[in-house]
């Protein structure tokens, strides 16, 4: 069974598709300050943390410079609001749950579908295949507590290596979630 990475920095098209040379995601950072209200100075990092998270993915940053496994359908990184902790949100596709699998008997000959595939990867059923036959498309939600260490201290202001900043913690959420859902995702791709 090999592993696969639930999600990655893509460092390398950030470069290529900034303009400034200081990379796509430090000009969406600058584009984007609105985001950090409240942030600023703040000593718990979550905040900052979930604010650098927002625009690093879709829908500011499409493509993002967090890139994520083809059975991510969305990713979020909120503040816990019961303790100021961290806690990832996330949908994955998942195969059909087990009751519906060991009979077939539900489906009375409609021709039900799974998830489709376009290149590998899973995406909604068009407007012209839904009236033609049904679909049941399975996902599987995930909520979980993130760990804060190594969260770097949110800046005093978009001056203290802001960019910086969120870069990093942008790292440590990413292999946070790695560690959480690498598993899920392996144990997922080698069902059948």
């Amino acid at each position: 069974m090999s592993t696969q990475q639930a999600f990655w920095l893509d460092n390398r098209h950030d470069r290529a598709a900034g303009e400034s040379g200081a990379g796509r995601y430090a000009e969406t950072l600058l584009a984007h300050l609105g985001e950090f209200e409240g942030t600023w100075g703040d000593i718990a990092p979550v905040s900052f943390a979930c604010a650098a998270w927002r625009v690093a993915t879709p829908p500011i940053s499409s493509p993002g410079l967090v890139r994520w496994h083809r059975r991510v359908l969305s990713a979020s990184c909120v503040r816990n609001t019961w303790d100021g902790s961290l806690t990832a949100k996330v949908t994955l596709v998942s195969p059909l749950p087990e009751a519906l699998q060991t009979s077939r008997t539900w489906w009375r000959d409609r021709g039900w579908q799974g998830w489709p595939e376009v290149f590998g990867q899973f995406v909604e059923p068009s407007r012209r295949d839904l009236a033609k036959v049904p679909y049941a498309r399975a996902t599987l939600l995930v909520d979980a507590p993130l760990p804060l260490e190594g969260l770097p201290a949110a800046p005093d202001d978009p001056d203290d290596h802001f960019v910086d900043t969120a870069h990093r913690a942008l790292t440590v959420m990413v292999t946070g979630l790695n560690d959480l859902l690498t598993p899920i995702i392996t144990q997922l791709e080698s069902a059948p």
